[in-house]
C-alpha cells in the first residue's frame, strides 16, 4: 500500500496550528521533514495529530527535532489529538535522543582556584605514593629472588639486558659523540676571545663526565624504555594475559617487574660510561680540527686537570635514575585499561614523567654534591 503524508497549515490562527494528516512513517519521512523544516521558529506551533493514519521512531524523531528547534529560539511546540500510543512512542523517542551538554561555566574565585590547586596537589601526592609502592614491590620481589634463586628468571634478565642496553649502544654513542662536538666548538669560539683554548679541555671533561653523558643518556632511556615497558605490560593487561599468569601462580612483579628493572640498573652505568669515552672522543676531534690541540695534548691534560671525582659524580646518579625509569615504566603499563586509547595515553605519559623525574632527580643530586663540596 502506497503512503503518503501531507501537512496542511490553519491560516490566520493564534497559535500557528498545523494538522498532519496521512503516514509519517521512514517511508514518508524525508517528505515530511522537509515540510516540517518549512515551519517558522519564531512562534508557538500546535500541531494536531488526530488525523495522522501512522507513525513510527522514525516519523516521532522528525517531530521532536521540530520541537527542539522552535524551543530552541524560546518558543514552544504543543501536539494536539494524539492518541495514547501515539504520545508513549513520542515520549519514548524524546527520551531517548541525547541532550547536548553545556560547557561549565568556570568559577574564577580563589576558591576554585584553590580547589583546583589542591586537587592536582592531591592528585600528585597519591601518584608518589603509588610509584614509592612499585618501588617497594621490586624491592621486596628482588631480596625474595636472591633467597630463592630458582623463582628468578635469568634468561628473561639477559633478553632485557640486550633491549635496554645493548641495542641501545649506537643511538647513545652518536648522541654523546655529537654533544662533544658540539661542546667543543661552542667553547673554543668563547675561550679564543681570552686566549684560553687549551681550557676547552676541562669544559668538556667536566661538562660530560659529571652531567651532561648520563643525563642525557638517561633521557633517551627514558624515551626508548619507559615506552617499552608501558607497551609491553599494557598490552599483557589488555589481553588479560597478566590475569591469566596469576591463575597459573605465576607472580606477575616476580616475573615482569624484577627482570626489567635490574636489566636496567646493570645496563645505564654502562650506557653511561659508553657516552662519556664517546663524548670525550667527540670533543678531542673537535678540539684537533679547531684548535689545533693535539690528541696527545688533549689527553695529557685531560689527565692533569680533571678529577676522577667527576666521573664518580656522573656514575653514581645512574642506579638511581635506572630506577626511576624501570619504575615509572611498569607503573604506567599496569595502568593501563582494556583500550587502545589507554595504552597509548600511558605509554606518552611514562615517557614524559620519566624524563621529568630524571631531570628533578639530576637536579636534587647537583645541589647535594655542591653542598658537600664533591
Amino acid at each position: 500500500m502506497d503512503q503518503f503524508f501531507a501537512l496542511n497549515k490553519e491560516p490566520d490562527s493564534a497559535p500557528q496550528l498545523v494538522k498532519l494528516s496521512g503516514f509519517l512513517t521512514i517511508y514518508t519521512v524525508t517528505e515530511a521533514q522537509s515540510a516540517l523544516a518549512c515551519l517558522p521558529s519564531e512562534e508557538t506551533v500546535d500541531i494536531d495529530l488526530s488525523e495522522l493514519e501512522g507513525l513510527d521512531t522514525a516519523g516521532a524523531w522528525a517531530l521532536v527535532m521540530l520541537k527542539r528547534r522552535i524551543e530552541a529560539s524560546n518558543q514552544s511546540v504543543q501536539f494536539l489529538g494524539a492518541h495514547e500510543e501515539t504520545g508513549n512512542l513520542l515520549s519514548s523517542v524524546e527520551r531517548a535522543l541525547p541532550v547536548a551538554e553545556g560547557q561549565p561555566t568556570r568559577r574564577l574565585s580563589v576558591t576554585a582556584f584553590m580547589e583546583t590547586l589542591g586537587k592536582r596537589v592531591l592528585s600528585g601526592v597519591l601518584f608518589l605514593r603509588d610509584l614509592t609502592a612499585y618501588l617497594g614491590i621490586f624491592l621486596h620481589k628482588l631480596v625474595r629472588a636472591a633467597r630463592h634463586p630458582s623463582e628468578f628468571r635469568f634468561t628473561s634478565l639477559v633478553h632485557h639486558c640486550e633491549e635496554v642496553g645493548l641495542k641501545a649502544v649506537p643511538i647513545v654513542a652518536l648522541m654523546a659523540f655529537l654533544i662533544g662536538i658540539v661542546l667543543a666548538f661552542q667553547g673554543s669560539t668563547q675561550l679564543r676571545q681570552f686566549g684560553a683554548e687549551v681550557f676547552v679541555v676541562d669544559l668538556i671533561a667536566i661538562s660530560i663526565l659529571r652531567e651532561l653523558g648520563i643525563l642525557l643518556t638517561s633521557i633517551i632511556v627514558a624515551g626508548r624504555t619507559a615506552s617499552a615497558f608501558t607497551a609491553a605490560i599494557g598490552s599483557m593487561r589488555m589481553r588479560e594475559e597478566i590475569d591469566a599468569m596469576r591463575t597459573l601462580g605465576l607472580d606477575p612483579a616476580m616475573v615482569l617487574f624484577v627482570p626489567r628493572i635490574l636489566a636496567l640498573l646493570f645496563m645505564l652505568p654502562i650506557l653511561g660510561l659508553i657516552a662519556n669515552l664517546a663524548g670525550l672522543f667527540g670533543g678531542a676531534l673537535m678540539a684537533w680540527i679547531d684548535l689545533g690541540i693535539s690528541p696527545a695534548m688533549f689527553r695529557t691534560r685531560l689527565i692533569e686537570g680533571t678529577s676522577v671525582t667527576h666521573v664518580f659524580v656522573g656514575l653514581v646518579k645512574a642506579p638511581v635514575f635506572a630506577l626511576i625509569i624501570g619504575v615509572v615504566g611498569c607503573h604506567a603499563g599496569m595502568q593501563v585499561k582494556s583500550n587502545a586509547e589507554s595504552l597509548g595515553r600511558m605509554t606518552s605519559n611514562a615517557v614524559v614523567t620519566a624524563i621529568f623525574a630524571v631531570i628533578v632527580a639530576d637536579a636534587i643530586f647537583s645541589i647535594f654534591f655542591a653542598r658537600i663540596g664533591l
